[in-house]
């Protein structure tokens, strides 16, 4: 997801996301806006400052399971689950943007005031920190070699040793690492690309995040024609963003991480979308 595990470019179009659900947890934005005046009513708890009043717009890009994607007709994942914990906070509820990835390298959506923050399974970059400014990190994220089981492969070394024509998610640190591995990856658009290039044969194996290929080997067919090669351990953690400069923002979406990992919540959600729960996930080391 995410250059980064970080993620994708996409069409050059926006579409209005469905408002956002916790799909039956306990833990659910409140609908109305506390309303402190200020900027036509766009205050929200502790003087943080709204691009609409009553709401946190977050820019993300569909589909990224299990961090985002519709579901039932809402966007649900773990990066809404927890953006949610900071709309709860601020007393007012979440809704969705589906934006192109590049924007999120450029900042460009919160710059124009079209979002409040960023959600979408970023890694944590300097590069990118140049044009946002990034929450703590929320999430350890490693990159995973999935391959066709008819391929044979079971490494990297081995996949380039056979030469076996490798995919990765377009503008993402996974065909960045797949690059410096000295691979001429196929570059696909969004993370349902990057599989079904697996299923037609386009390609044999591909670089994406850890989490992403669990979600997938959740499914018996994938289970059954894919497996995991490799575990690849880059380092990479997801952080959050909002517009440089925006201070009050980033400490509220830093309060309800720290929160959500002293009071049980971090874990539940952990445990709901990604799968058991690590304990180093809820500590991260510095980025």
């Amino acid at each position: 997801m995410h250059t980064v595990p970080g993620r994708r470019s996409r069409a050059p179009r926006r579409v209005l996301a469905a408002t956002t659900a916790t799909a039956g947890l306990l833990l659910v934005a409140a609908c109305t806006s506390t309303g402190n005046g200020g900027s036509g009513g766009k205050t929200a708890a502790g003087g943080v400052q709204l691009v609409k009043a009553g709401q946190l717009t977050t820019c993300t890009h569909l589909p990224y399971p299990p961090f985002q994607s519709e579901i039932n007709g809402t966007v649900q994942g773990f990066d809404v689950s927890m953006i949610d914990l900071v709309a709860k906070d601020l007393g007012v509820k979440q809704q969705i943007l589906d934006t192109p990835f590049e924007n999120f390298k450029t900042g460009a959506f919160l710059n124009s005031g079209e979002c409040d923050l960023a959600a979408a399974g970023m890694t944590i970059t300097a590069e990118r920190k140049k044009n946002v400014d990034f929450s703590d990190p929320y999430f350890d994220a490693t990159q995973a070699l999935l391959v066709d089981k008819s391929s044979g492969v079971t490494s990297l070394a081995d996949a380039k040793a056979k030469k076996v024509k490798l995919g990765a998610q377009a503008q993402t640190t996974g065909e960045d690492y797949a690059k410096k591995q000295g691979f001429d990856p196929v570059s696909f658009e969004s993370s349902d690309a990057v599989l079904n290039g697996l299923r037609t044969g386009q390609v044999k194996a591909v670089i994406i995040d850890y989490p992403v290929v669990q979600g997938w080997l959740k499914d018996k067919a994938n289970a059954n024609a894919f497996k995991l090669a490799a575990n690849i351990n880059t380092g990479e953690q997801y952080g959050f963003t909002v517009k440089k400069g925006n201070t009050k923002l980033l400490a509220a979406i830093n309060k309800a991480i720290k929160d959500a990992k002293a009071d049980g919540t971090y874990k539940k959600l952990y445990e709901k979308w990604i799968g058991p729960y690590d304990q180093s996930a809820a500590s991260p080391s510095a980025s």
